[in-house]
């Protein structure tokens, strides 16, 4: 059986602009409402890169039934994804409130009213680079709503102050670690990283680390430090020859899906 694919186009007050939706339904849509978890992507127009119609299909046995949104993003990109809290330094993520609104009014009531489903089993988020960043914040700002988070070699250097400054401080001025650093622990939050060994060459303090490895450990670290389980909350998987591309990102997928959906 195949995964059935159906795309809609949601006019969006907040983001004055038309989103592009793709959802990907298990095989055959044999499933009890509340027995179907719901996951979020954002960039979604890199699935149809990736195919990732084919990783459901390969998946369809031993993952629990779930329902995928590939959001695809918009032209302003940089300012819709970020983080709601803060700018980075430069301003980008002007937007990021707007975004949260879409998803929250706009598209899960759409989500909801177009599927008949009131309510479902689980809904998670996930997404690439800057999309997963903004997966991250909005899992985190939004513990009521999520239960898991997905993020592919995030852009969590994010930051309030230019690395180029004499003031910039990794340890302070990194966003999405003071958002967790200072935030509420949600204990039923599951989290999964993924990053690649060459998915850039910057080492912004020298230690010998990649910057978008350093700053996944960091946030890492903050959630151990929060409460979280290294063992039972939080996966990671590094891939020794991951590039920042999406066909890094389709080989770290299925290990995400088995990860947060697997048949035991």
């Amino acid at each position: 059986m195949t995964t059935i694919i159906d795309s809609h186009i949601l006019p969006s007050e907040f983001l004055k602009r038309n989103v592009i939706i793709d959802f990907y339904f298990p095989p055959g849509k044999s499933f009890h409402a509340n027995e179907v978890s719901l996951l979020l992507i954002n960039d979604g127009q890199d699935l149809i890169t990736m195919n990732f119609q084919k990783i459901l299909d390969k998946l369809c046995d031993s993952i629990s039934p779930i329902i995928c949104v590939g959001i695809h993003c918009g032209p302003d990109r940089k300012n819709e994804y970020g983080t709601m809290g803060a700018l980075n330094y430069n301003g980008l993520g002007s937007k990021a409130i707007q975004y949260n609104l879409f998803i929250l009014d706009e598209l899960l009531p759409f989500i909801r009213r177009e599927l008949n489903i009131r309510s479902f089993k689980e809904k998670s988020f996930c997404g690439f680079s800057l999309g997963g960043l903004t997966a991250l914040d909005m899992v985190w700002n939004h513990a009521n709503e999520f239960s898991k988070v997905g993020v592919f070699s995030g852009a969590l250097w994010w930051r309030t102050v230019c690395q180029d400054s004499p003031d910039f401080c990794e340890d302070s001025h990194r966003i999405i670690h003071n958002e967790i650093r200072y935030g509420l622990f949600a204990p039923w939050l599951k989290f999964f990283f993924s990053t690649g060994t060459l998915d850039e060459i910057a080492d912004r303090n020298n230690n010998g680390i990649i910057d978008s490895i350093d700053d996944t450990l960091a946030v890492i670290d903050e959630l151990v430090k929060k409460g979280y389980n290294p063992q039972s909350d939080i996966q990671y998987l590094e891939l020794p020859d991951g590039r920042h591309d999406v066909a890094t990102w389709a080989r770290a997928f299925p290990t995400f899906l088995k990860w947060g959906w697997g048949i035991k």
